[in-house]
């Protein structure tokens, strides 16, 4: 060995053994600090046969702990040993000499540097009969207990972790248990076991599973366990006991919330009790809730919640940016531009809308992007256009552009908004799939279906199987009334993707709007109900071909229930007709008007009234 690099390690050894002898004075003093912050020490004294311990303390009076240290030079050179030796490739000699002398000194730093001598070999049982002689010679100390846990865990000794386990919650003070219970699932998720490691974590946590005021949290923790086991309905039973005995603890909704499913419908009462009997129901539970709500396209009850956020906690930012973009999407614009604007506000002020710098920064930028969406809706391109100078970041200017290509063809300046469009940057091959399809989208939006229908027969042609491109061709082909087409790209985007909802909508849509294979179209739109049961636009589809069925109470039954959900121009043109055709004329106009001041430019809304030449 280099002799110079062989000075160095023991040099090591040495300050370690030296700062070992500085603590040890402090370490035996009070047993029950190890783990805790030690004082600074400036200038370790030089190590002497023995160092008396300071003044005795009540707390160490108490303690039947020596008082006085039995550091000697035959220890102190036990200890420079035991270092020097497991660092030259000997560690269970090594870790022979340290947990001795850490058991003679009663030292917990020692028996720490025992523990880690026997993980850095590799040796889980000696690791594990550091940290018992340690919890033995220490009776008080949490750090020697903790290790121990630790250690039987990943030993998947789970079983011997009850008593130790339990030890540990009762020292823990009611502050702490949250923080704690978030470890313990955590630590024993890992187990190979997972069923055993919930049943075990149950037993030690017996206790507070009876406490009014730690049950809630306690049966979470269970219950994460459960599921994080695969058991479901015992996941389901823990958060259900949970917050029987502790109806205002978030744990248990917070745990349901992860279950909500259409194939669990036992998880969601669950939340909305916590949320509806809970005057300072978590915010964020309510956030994550509105955010199921929105994958699960209820978007109405979405909103609901995030309007309890705004109105309870009005100085929190991201709702208001949630519940703006579900204002915005059912057309309510100028609610949404004010919720939106309330979200600028407030994400000028750090810490209100829990976000770190580049994450507020981009998401405001989107901010940006739906105020100036806002903004051409309503024809003012101007106001459109400062707010989209306003958006920053790189991913933000790609679509700042494409909305800015967009205001420039609503201006009747199609080719230049297409030329914006290809001069975006290609950063990767789903920017220049991205750019294609916005390209497509002014050519439809601008009405040039032909020249949108060629692009896309092109792209297609290079990549057939991608699903994107066919369905897209699909409607500009319904549009160019090449209906023989669209019928044969939808049936090879069936074959592509057996699950896609939109395919199998949108042929039964088209059959049953021209009244023909009315019985197929319908069995088409089943599939797509089965594939996607809350979707509106789908039920909408549903409810107009059992009106040309001739099932005119079952048509009302499906589009009133769509058209509260989702009150888009659409459904409610489709509602509307098939009230007009029973008589209802009065609300049926009343929805038209709705469906107007929604969009007044909506196709299938124009088509309708004036084909049944109504004025609302």
């Amino acid at each position: 060995m280099n002799l110079s690099l062989r000075r160095h390690r023991l040099a090591a050894a040495a300050s370690l053994a030296l700062l070992a002898c500085a603590t040890h004075a402090q370490s035996a003093s009070d047993p029950a600090a190890s783990g805790s912050p030690a004082p600074v020490i400036e200038r370790p004294a030089p190590p002497k046969p023995a160092v008396r311990a300071k003044a005795t303390t009540a707390k160490q009076a108490a303690d039947p702990t020596p008082q006085q240290s039995a550091l000697t030079a035959d220890l102190f050179y036990e200890i420079l040993m035991g270092e020097m030796t497991a660092r030259s490739g000997d560690p269970g000699s090594g870790y022979a000499l340290v947990l001795d002398a850490a058991r003679r000194l009663r030292d917990g730093k020692l028996f720490q540097r025992a523990v880690e001598i026997a993980l850095q070999s590799r040796s889980g049982d000696a690791a594990l009969a550091a940290a018992r002689a340690w919890q033995e010679t220490l009776p008080s100390s949490r750090e020697a207990r903790r290790i121990e846990l630790q250690i039987l865990i990943a030993l998947n000794r789970i079983s011997e972790t009850v008593e130790p386990l339990r030890a540990e919650v009762a020292a823990t003070s009611q502050i702490e248990r949250p923080l704690l219970m978030a470890v313990i699932a955590r630590n024993y998720s890992r187990a190979s076991d997972k069923k055993l490691a919930a049943s075990v974590v149950e037993q030690a946590l017996v206790d507070e599973l009876k406490s009014p005021t730690t049950g809630g949290l306690a049966w979470a923790t269970v219950g994460r366990l459960r599921l994080n086991a695969g058991d479901v309905s015992g996941a389901l039973d823990a958060a259900r006991k949970g917050q029987d005995i502790d109806p205002s603890s978030d744990a248990p909704a917070t745990l349901a919330l992860e279950m909500i499913d259409p194939g669990q419908p036992l998880a969601e009462p669950i939340v909305t009790r916590y949320l509806n009997n809970n005057a300072k129901a978590s915010p964020d539970l309510r956030i994550a809730y509105a955010r199921v709500l929105v994958e699960n396209r209820r978007f109405n009850e979405a909103t609901t919640q995030l309007q309890a956020v705004t109105t309870s906690r009005p100085e929190l930012a991201e709702p208001w940016l949630l519940l703006g973009s579900l204002q915005m999407q059912a057309k309510q614009d100028a609610a949404a531009e004010t919720s939106i604007k309330r979200f600028v506000e407030l994400s000028g002020t750090p810490g209100k809308d829990g976000l770190d710098a580049s994450d507020r920064k981009r998401t405001v930028s989107q901010a940006y992007l739906a105020l100036a969406q806002l903004a051409e809706r309503r024809k003012d391109f101007a106001a459109a256009e400062r707010w989209l100078a306003r958006v920053d970041g790189p991913d933000e200017v790609v679509a700042a552009q494409s909305r800015r290509a967009g205001l420039l063809a609503r201006q009747g300046k199609l080719a230049q908004a297409r030329e914006v469009i290809r001069n975006l940057p290609e950063r990767s091959p789903d920017d220049k799939k991205q750019k294609f399809l916005a390209e497509v989208q002014l050519l439809r939006d601008a009405k040039q279906y032909q020249a949108a229908y060629d692009m896309l027969a092109r792209a297609s042609a290079a990549e057939p199987d991608d699903g994107d491109l066919v369905y897209d061709q699909a409607m500009i082909a319904e549009k160019l009334n090449r209906l023989d087409d669209m019928e044969r790209l939808l049936r090879r985007l069936i074959q592509l993707k057996p699950d896609n909802q939109n395919a199998y909508n949108a042929l039964g849509y088209s059959f049953a709007d021209r009244k023909i294979r009315l019985d197929e179209a319908r069995t088409l739109i089943q599939k797509a109900v089965q594939l996607a049961p809350e979707d509106p636009f789908i039920a909408d589809s549903l409810g107009w071909v059992e009106f040309r069925l001739g099932n005119t109470a079952e048509a009302i039954r499906i589009l009133e229930a769509a058209y509260k959900t989702r009150p888009d121009p659409e459904i409610g043109a489709h509602f509307g007709e098939v009230l007009w055709s029973t008589g209802q004329k009065d609300r049926a106009v009343t929805i038209w008007k709705e469906a107007l001041l929604s969009d007044a430019e909506n196709e299938t809304l124009q088509e309708t009234l004036k084909r049944l030449r109504v004025k609302p």
